[in-house]
């Protein structure tokens, strides 16, 4: 996506693992960037659409194989591209996804050992050379994640899963980001909202 025109819209995608924080941002960044003059789109995955809704009450309450779980992800990520994400971007708008791809590799990969390459293969036929502009990503210690899931709600089928999954899944989120080439910045979701604010809009003038 880099290196063209000025006038395109921006990709910018949400991560961390359950109880990072991510959600709580994700409407501090929509307002900054509407501030700015830049027309938003919100989204998220599993969802975003009407068919990608329906396979995210799949994934989040029903037991399934994990090869099951990945394909289900990426296709409604397909249905997601297809009918919200290259339409907006196409008109110059900024799309915000709460998840993308990275969280596929983190959950399926690291949470449930997919092998990587099998993700990366769905990676290049789903989405080949489209990667987000910027991603977020929220990273908090194990507990403190665990303390702010037990204290707010209902957990769905991932939220639920014991320590080691979610250390797993940390573990590759962090792997990526290493990798990442700078498109991945991790935010220290550990401080308090006004530091964690100051490295958002950091974070964002890569982009703006």
């Amino acid at each position: 996506m880099n290196g063209q025109t000025s006038a395109r819209g921006r990709f910018i995608t949400f991560e961390g693992i359950d109880g990072a924080g991510k959600s709580t941002h994700i409407g501090f960044v929509t307002a900054l960037l509407s501030e700015a003059g830049k027309t938003v789109v919100s989204s998220r995955e599993p969802g975003g659409t009407p068919l990608g809704e329906k396979l995210r009450e799949l994934l989040l309450h029903e037991k399934m194989d994990v090869g099951t779980e990945a394909l289900l992800a990426f296709a409604s990520r397909r249905e997601h591209l297809a009918q919200v994400i290259g339409p907006a971007l196409g008109r110059g708008d900024w799309v915000l996804s709460d998840r993308f791809t990275d969280a596929s590799f983190a959950y399926q990969g690291g949470g449930r050992g997919l092998p990587l390459p099998k993700l990366e293969a769905l990676e290049q036929w789903v989405h080949p050379g489209l990667q987000p502009d910027l991603t977020l990503l929220f990273d908090v210690p194990l507990e403190v994640a665990r303390e702010r899931l037990d204290a707010t709600r209902d957990l769905d089928k991932f939220e639920s899963e014991e320590a080691a999954f979610f250390e797993r899944c940390r573990n590759e989120y962090l792997r990526r980001a290493a990798q990442s080439k700078g498109r991945i910045v991790v935010i220290d979701s550990t401080r308090s909202i006004d530091e964690v604010r100051a490295q958002l809009r950091a974070a964002l003038e890569k982009v703006l």
